[in-house]
């Protein structure tokens, strides 16, 4: 949670936070320009504004190279979807419990850390939808959200995303017996996958689900209030 300081003062998260490496805080101010540069180049009205708004995103891709140890050339593919979009990013979770009380987990190919299935949402579909959507491209399990389990922000939760994300997890229904339907499309992006009970977790959790799984199974326990982060 935000403590008092930094809700008085807008300023704060630019002051350096010690809790934070010096990795974590240079990718901080780095979503921070580029936030402020895709909102000034969305209402530049002259070519100098817009050209200074342009080199502020490209030192903004150079702070985010440097903080996670990547090239220019490595971040410049992200100069469209994600540079240029002025906002916290959304990115939904499928929590996936059958009837014997077990989550659906996989194993990130990017971090080898278990996880519930997710992902970034598309224009045109709902955040459920995409929940659903995200789960059956990663498990290749069908499920129905049927209830909001919390709404995180990446900076509160353990996550250590290169950007600042609005994380939305959505309680889910195994379909079909919660069988594994093949091909998964996509499949690259998980290195296993299994269902677990609350007790029997896989020790090496995704540092961002440790918190927000137990969400999950006490909203599928009959408690419908979803979680926020109250700052």
């Amino acid at each position: 949670m935000i403590n008092d300081a930094s809700n008085s003062n807008p300023n704060a998260n630019s002051i350096p936070n010690p809790a934070q490496s010096t990795a974590e805080q240079l990718a901080q101010w780095a979503d921070q320009l580029r936030h402020m540069s895709a909102n000034g180049l969305t209402f530049a009205n002259n070519i100098y504004d817009r050209e200074n708004y342009q080199h502020i995103q490209t030192i903004a891709m150079g702070l985010m190279a440097l903080a996670t140890g990547q090239t220019l050339a490595e971040i410049e593919p992200l100069r469209g979807p994600i540079f240029s979009r002025p906002m916290p990013l959304p990115t939904v979770d499928a929590a996936i419990i059958n009837s014997q009380g077990q989550i659906l987990l996989i194993q990130r190919a990017d971090n080898q850390k278990w996880a519930m299935p997710g992902g970034g949402t598309d224009v045109g579909e709902s955040p459920a939808q995409a929940a659903a959507r995200e789960a059956l491209e990663e498990s290749g399990v069908r499920c129905q959200p049927i209830a909001l389990v919390a709404v995180h922000d990446s900076r509160l939760c353990g996550s250590k995303p290169r950007h600042q994300l609005y994380m939305i997890t959505f309680l889910c229904l195994p379909l079909d017996g919660g069988i594994f339907h093949e091909p998964v499309s996509h499949a690259h992006e998980v290195l296993d996958k299994g269902w677990f009970a609350q007790d029997a977790l896989p020790a090496d959790l995704d540092p961002g689900h440790v918190t927000r799984i137990p969400e999950a199974f006490r909203v599928w326990r009959g408690d419908k209030t979803a979680y926020f982060d109250r700052a």
